[in-house]
């Protein structure tokens, strides 16, 4: 549990932080009328923007490298 942890924590923390934002934008800014497809809902703006919570940090992930067993 600890290496898997260890492993994604970056993408883990994106969407921690990426969910707080998507609600809050909701919250704060939102969509008066209802028409927007994003931020009409709350569900709808706090998964958006754990997606790109997620696409943000998890650029700052190491590569991962192949061991070649010889």
């Amino acid at each position: 549990m600890n290496r898997l942890l260890q492993k994604y924590k970056f993408g883990i923390v994106g969407i921690l932080v990426g969910g707080i934002l998507g609600y809050a934008y909701y919250h704060f800014i939102g969509c008066n009328t209802g028409t927007c497809a994003i931020t009409s809902k709350p569900m709808n703006s706090t998964v958006y923007g754990m997606v790109m919570g997620y696409l943000m940090f998890s650029v700052f992930q190491k590569p991962k490298t192949k061991q070649q067993n010889v």
